[in-house]
Formats: C-alpha cells, structure tokens, sequence
C-alpha cells in the first residue's frame, strides 16, 4: 500500500520513528504540505494521513486511487466527510489520546497564575531575592487551589481527567455538559447550568467542540457573569473566545486572568489584543504535544489504518 503522510511535523518532529507505518506500505513523508501540493503528492496513495491538510469533495475526486483518509487528531472537520462516504472512502480519526497531556497542561496554566513559579524564578535570577535581605521573599500573593471552585465546561473525556486532578487537590468541581454524566456525580461532582458555573467558579476551563452553538461563548456577557477574581483557561478551540472581550475584561479587571493554549488565529500573525497583556499566560498550542502524547497519537493512527487493511475499519467517522 502506498502511504502518504501530509504533515508528519506535528506528529513525529523527529523524536519518534515512522517505522510502524514503513512496515506495512510505502511511506512518503512530508513535513507539511500546501493546499496546492495536495493532488500531486497523494496521486498514487492509497492511504493518507493528515493532520490539519484539508480534503474537499474536489480534492478527493481527483485521487482515483485513495482509499483512506485518517486523521492524527480527534476533530475531523477538515475532511468533507459526506463526500468520501459517498466516494466509498474511508475517514478515521484519533479520538481519546490528548486527555492526560492536555488536562496536565489546565494545571500548568493554573499554578502559574497561583503559584507564580515563573515570576519568582525570574527574580531569583535577576538578583531581587539577595537584595531583599530576607530569607523568604514573596513580592507576590500566592495562592493555594485547595478550598476553591473549578468548573469545567464540557464532561468528556479531558474534562472528566481535569475534574478528578482538581479534585485531588482539594477543589471543588462543578460543570456544565450536554448530556448527563452519572459517572461525574458519583465522583462528587456537580452538574449545573452555565450562569451558575460562570458565576460561582474561581477557575473556569473549557473543554467544549468548536461548533456554532459553541462559538464565542466566552463573550461579553458571560464574562460579565464571572468573578473579578476567576482565571480563565482554554486548551480547546481558539474560536470559543471573543478575544476582544477577553482582553477588554482583563485590562478593566473585570476578570483576573486567562491561560490559553489557543487562539482564533495559530499562529496569530496578524496579532491578538490578548499577547502582551501581563495577566495573560499563552502558549503555542502545545497541549497536546509531549512526546508520550505524540506517540500514543502515531501508535493509535498506526492501528486505525492496520485495521482498515485488514478489513475491521475502526474509529471510523463517515
């Protein structure tokens, strides 16, 4: 089988080995590809792996040898998935393989904001700890999370994993989900609606799908909802934000902070009102990337397209 993987940078920068993938076909790799490039790299491919290279019903009518279409990531909105339902083409995605990763990446968020680790490293390193003259020096206020209110927005997998680590800190959970979670409440946690959970919590997290329904729901008026004294983290989608409230509401202090993995626009080459503001904490969309992350990421891709060559397609989303 010929394998043509499109963006194989995100997934493999050179850490991991494609060596599972060389086994069971020809394997072309590229670091990233053009939407333009697109047709002349997959002509012969059988099967193709992308991350973020989108397949239309175009693009796919003119690969009359593709089979396969798996996605190295959980959402799956880049592929016209009806289209290749339509053209027998098979679409799998990677659903579950982020959840401690990305769950761990809400805490790192949070315990810069309480603990201030960074800040206080930073001024050790600029001598202000040994002109203090104190053996203890704490210029900031410190924080601890036990005691305090997370709600989480969003009762899948990831933010079932965030509840039970604030949990194992002493925080009370609290949290919002489309469809009910009994398995949430015999944990301790609480269900309620989000003008509740937006009011009532001192840390808000965000594990939501980008849909239309979902779209900027963190706006003005929800923000208006929250604490002046709540931090806000999103390692979801960048759209689930109106940036330009978010950034309104931090610098009146209306709201204390954010930590965001996310953005509307990666990377945001035209800028975002939110990179420079102090109460701000923004990484690279990095979440999802430690290499044991990554690496359950390839095996499970791996798996999807060994299943499918073997004739039991899974995690099949056409």
């Amino acid at each position: 089988m010929n394998i043509t993987i499109l963006d194989g940078y995100y997934m493999n920068p050179g850490d991991l080995s494609w060596e599972g993938f060389e086994s069971v076909g020809n394997v072309t790799v590229y670091e990233t590809t053009k939407t333009e490039d697109v047709i002349p790299r997959c002509l012969d491919a059988e099967a193709v792996l992308t991350n973020k290279v989108p397949f239309t019903r175009e693009t796919m009518e003119r690969l009359p040898k593709l089979r396969y279409i798996g996605v190295t990531a959980t959402g799956y909105n880049i592929i016209d998935t009806k289209a290749a339902s339509e053209m027998g083409i098979n679409v799998t995605n990677v659903p579950e393989y982020s959840t401690e990763g990305v769950a761990e990446s809400v805490f790192a968020h949070i315990l810069e904001f309480t603990q201030r680790t960074a800040d206080l490293a930073e001024d050790v390193r600029k001598g202000k700890w040994a002109e203090s003259g104190h053996f203890s020096y704490f210029p900031y206020p410190l924080e601890e999370l036990h005691g305090k209110t997370m709600g989480i927005v969003g009762m899948g997998h990831i933010g079932m994993r965030t509840a039970e680590i604030a949990s194992a800190f002493g925080m009370a959970v609290i949290y919002n989900s489309r469809s009910p979670k009994p398995e949430a409440e015999e944990k301790g946690f609480k269900a309620v609606d989000l003008k509740t959970l937006f009011s009532s919590s001192d840390f808000i997290s965000l594990h939501v799908p980008l849909t239309p329904e979902t779209e900027n729901m963190i706006n003005g008026e929800s923000l208006s909802l929250m604490k002046p004294t709540a931090i806000l983290i999103n390692t979801a989608r960048g759209g689930l934000v109106d940036e330009e409230a978010l950034a309104t509401a931090i610098m009146e202090k209306r709201l204390k902070g954010a930590g965001l993995d996310v953005l509307r626009e990666e990377p945001p080459v035209h800028g975002s009102p939110l990179i420079g503001l102090r109460e701000c904490i923004i990484t690279p969309h990095t979440a999802w990337s430690a290499k044991e992350t990554r690496q359950r990421l390839m095996n499970n891709a791996l798996e999807n397209l060994v299943s499918f060559m073997i004739g039991t397609p899974k995690n099949i989303v056409r």
